[in-house]
């Protein structure tokens, strides 16, 4: 089971990775699940379909939709490509889930396909600014965050800073009034970060980082880990 780009990271496996995954599958005869939801969302690398990949067709099942690249978050549509005997079961255990996909977000998401590749062009552009913009701030403030390359996350690390990831999330909260998700939500590996969302405004965007650096000055941490440059940050220089 695969997920790249990836949430909570931002991650994206590279071509030679997954072809390494499936020699892994075809030794053993395993299925591939790759969703690939955030397919669209990716800055400066390539996306490599699994399924694209040397006799990878017939053992993928690739999951997709429109909540992520349309922005049709509440219009709950998604798809799903698979070798005609696993789709045949696939909708069987469908049909006792849920009656059928809204007709409403059917013709949305049509259209979304016909006429939306512009918006989303825009819409990736300025994710990648809000991305930059908020990866530099987070490794000035001595928050060290490796540059995500799709989706709309950063991951952060905090475990230096001797507290919990899921503490550090409830002060920031409580104290700054920002609200992040402790990196320990997603499994045991994720503990010592925080996963953070640009999927906001920009302005938005600052005033949440300024509070967050305003925290660790409070409780002694931003000077621990940067010692502070007083640096002044102007949004306009991540322009795209």
């Amino acid at each position: 089971m695969l997920g790249y780009p990836s949430n909570p990271t931002g991650a994206v496996m590279s071509r030679e990775r997954l072809v390494e995954i499936l020699e892994v599958a075809k030794r053993h005869n395993l299925l591939v699940l790759s969703d690939e939801i955030y397919d669209r969302l990716i800055y400066g690398v390539e996306h490599v379909c699994v399924a694209s990949l040397p006799d990878a067709r017939h053992r993928t099942v690739l999951m997709g939709g429109f909540s992520k690249a349309y922005a049709m978050t509440g219009w709950r549509l998604g798809w799903l490509a698979a070798p005609e005997d696993l789709t045949e079961a696939a909708g069987k255990v469908h049909q006792y889930g849920m009656l059928s996909a809204p007709t409403m977000s059917q013709h949305a998401a049509l259209q979304a396909i016909l006429h939306g590749e512009a918006d989303v062009q825009r819409m990736v552009a300025e994710y990648d600014r809000r991305r930059r913009y908020m990866v530099e701030r987070f490794n000035d403030m001595g928050l060290p965050t490796v540059d995500p390359k799709g989706a709309f996350f950063a991951f952060p690390r905090v475990g230096h800073l001797g507290i919990s990831s899921n503490e550090f999330a409830e002060r920031v909260l409580m104290e700054a009034e920002v609200a992040i998700v402790p990196g320990s939500a997603f499994g045991a590996c994720g503990e010592g970060y925080m996963r953070v969302c640009y999927a906001t405004g920009l302005e938005q965007i600052e005033q949440a980082l300024d509070r967050m650096e305003h925290f660790l000055r409070s409780n002694g941490w931003y000077q621990q880990v940067r010692g502070g440059t007083g640096n002044v940050w102007r949004p306009e220089q991540y322009a795209a």
